[in-house]
């Protein structure tokens, strides 16, 4: 028996292949095998073709197939992790009626923002436990400001996730999670936040059926099952954005407990049993998979936007990618810590919700031409991206999420020595590395739905720590003294 999990991010769209039994992943795939395109017709806008998402699923879904030597039928269920914040909007035919806005499109901001003065800032707080700032909720406004014609047909919104989902079974339903990602959820009242779509004048008929994270949420159908290569009727039994799901598949479930990612962006994510938010709206929170009625969870995230993407720039642009990310990671070894008084800020991947909204740009500071080279440019952009991880860190322990112990998996930006270095040695803490990611994350979620896993717990047979990075107390200065000039360079922005 096989579970089949999704990750549809940014870059590509990963399928993986697990053995319920032992746990162990025997297949995965992601396509396409470069980035996939952002488009940006507007300076601040981000939009990709859900169709292309379908596409590379569909070849993702059939390279595992292959590569495992699996029959359909011995597939029982998929789960899906998606990019979290984008919008879908599709007609009455399902349709799709425009390019998906993605999650690092800024053009809502406005939007966002003026329901935020209007609604009172306490009142939206205690409800939303964000501000509407650039979510899916300010995105839908934007659509509807700017484009009427195709605002006035939509019949349905969606999140990444349930578009996939519904491409696969023909029925469009979301989560109370993803509705808390979008900002459209009421976490006093436990249902969608009416006031808000009174606010932007949206009918609560253009949210989808709402079910369970962990439940079946439909059935692959016979044509979307020949273009999977899967067998019709296998039910979908999860769906979570993609950093929840991150901490799934890094048994991070239970409140003091951390989960990190930086591939395109950097996040951490972090559990409460707390319903409580940033005056600032500068980290968010959310409905975790976890949560329930009885014992509540929450999901209190840090994102930063310029993240592995800064890194991906320097070899694209600068390098002409004349050498690996692995030889990148040794060229930064040759300039010291703190790269000679070189400070990078990562900030050019859109609005950055840590910096209330604000887009700096990313930027190099302090360059000396007679001292300064490649290994101080790429030292200083991985320590950048530290420093801006940990600057949203100290806001989320204003939010009572503390840091013990970091668990990530062992892929992107952590597959560099120097920043696991930086960011041990900076914070002080324990980090974690595994073997898994957020498909094999989705595959485990959709076990646990399927009822397959009689408690979470039991979804993660097969994980395991495959590095465990300690701080080094002796170096910790030298972070602290850097991280002082960086911010300092980011006050001064």
């Amino acid at each position: 028996m096989y579970l089949l999990g999704f990750d549809l991010g940014s870059s590509s769209v990963k399928a993986c292949l697990i053995e319920a039994e032992t746990g162990k992943a025997v297949a995965s795939a992601f396509y396409p095998e470069i980035e996939m395109a952002i488009e940006s017709p507007q300076t601040g806008f981000a939009e990709q073709q859900p169709e292309k998402w379908w596409t590379n699923a569909c070849l993702a879904s059939k390279a595992v197939m292959a590569q495992a030597n699996v029959q359909p039928a011995e597939v029982k269920a998929i789960g899906i992790s998606y990019q979290m914040h984008g919008l879908v909007v599709v007609d009455k035919d399902f349709t799709v009626l425009r390019p998906s806005i993605i999650w690092c499109d800024s053009r809502a901001v406005p939007y966002g923002n003026d329901a935020f003065d209007a609604l009172g800032h306490d009142r939206t707080l205690r409800h939303l436990l964000n501000s509407p700032g650039n979510f899916t909720a300010a995105k839908l406004a934007w659509v509807k400001a700017n484009e009427p014609d195709i605002y006035a047909q939509v019949d349905k919104f969606m999140l990444p996730g349930d578009y996939l989902a519904a491409r696969m079974t023909g029925e469009i339903v979301t989560t109370a999670s993803g509705l808390s990602e979008g900002a459209f959820w009421d976490f006093q009242a436990n249902q969608p936040a009416q006031f808000l779509l009174d606010y932007f004048g949206f009918d609560a008929s253009l949210i989808p059926t709402i079910k369970p994270t962990f439940a079946e949420q439909g059935q692959v159908t016979s044509a979307a099952a020949a273009e999977l290569g899967l067998a019709p009727g296998t039910p979908v039994t999860y769906r979570a954005g993609d950093q929840p799901n991150n901490a799934l598949s890094l048994n991070v479930l239970e409140p003091g407990q951390i989960a990190a990612t930086a591939g395109t962006s950097g996040v951490v994510y972090g559990v409460s049993d707390q319903a409580d938010y940033d005056p600032k709206s500068r980290v968010n929170t959310f409905l975790h998979v976890s949560h329930t009625i009885e014992a509540p969870r929450y999901g209190v995230l840090l994102c930063v936007n310029g993240t592995g993407i800064l890194n991906s720039w320097l070899r694209n642009q600068v390098l002409q990618k004349s050498i690996s990310y692995s030889d990148m990671n040794v060229l930064a070894h040759e300039a010291p810590v703190g790269a000679d008084g070189l400070v990078c800020l990562p900030f050019g991947n859109g609005a950055e919700r840590m910096l209330e909204n604000r887009e700096l740009g990313a930027s190099f500071h302090g360059l000396q031409l007679t001292r300064h080279g490649l290994p101080h440019l790429v030292r200083a952009a991985q320590e950048g991206i530290v420093f801006a991880l940990y600057y949203g860190i100290k806001v989320m322990e204003g939010v009572g999420v503390g840091l013990q112990t970091v668990r990530a998996g062992e892929a992107n930006m952590f597959l560099s020595p120097l920043f696991r270095d930086t960011l041990a040695n900076l914070t002080g803490t324990t980090i974690e590395l595994y073997n898994t990611d957020g498909a094999q994350g989705a595959a485990r979620g959709a076990g646990i739905g399927l009822g397959y896993y009689k408690t979470p717990q039991e979804a993660f047979t097969g994980l395991h720590v495959t590095k465990t990075i300690e701080p080094d107390m002796r170096a910790q200065e030298g972070y602290r003294e850097a991280y002082e000039r960086w911010l300092s360079a980011l006050e001064a922005s």
